[in-house]
């Protein structure tokens, strides 16, 4: 097993606008990539500034493959979801090191805007 990446994450700034214009729809991603040969367990959970958190939102990440997930599809076990105009977090908890992106699609001018970042990447040895 290679370790590239880390196993825990955090993403602090997400909001999807209620509202887009055009034909493109506003969303956030997060993107994982696992460059190792085994398949990494992901279990999110997503914190708001006024409502409990969503736990335990579980998927997988094949060996050396990539996920891309939309944050307004993941679904928390009593069918619990991001809301859009709602400030949220993530953290991504990985079973081995992985490598977290969050891109943000804005849509709701004309002028759309795409931005993307590294999330926040916990060093295991602190």
């Amino acid at each position: 097993m290679n370790k590239y990446g880390s196993t825990t994450w955090f993403i602090p700034d997400g909001f999807i606008p209620k509202k887009s214009s055009g034909e493109l729809e506003s969303h956030e991603a997060i993107c994982l990539l696992n460059s190792s040969k085994e398949t990494a367990e992901i279990t999110v959970t997503v914190y708001f500034e006024e409502d409990e958190p969503i736990k335990d939102i579980r998927f997988q990440v094949k060996g050396e493959r990539t996920k891309h997930i939309r944050t307004d599809y993941l679904v928390g076990k009593d069918e619990k979801k991001i809301l859009r105009g709602v400030p949220y977090a993530l953290k991504v908890e990985s079973s081995l090191p992985v490598i977290v992106q969050f891109s943000r699609m804005d849509a709701t001018q004309s002028a759309n805007t795409l931005m993307t970042t590294m999330a926040y990447a916990i060093n295991e040895s602190y």
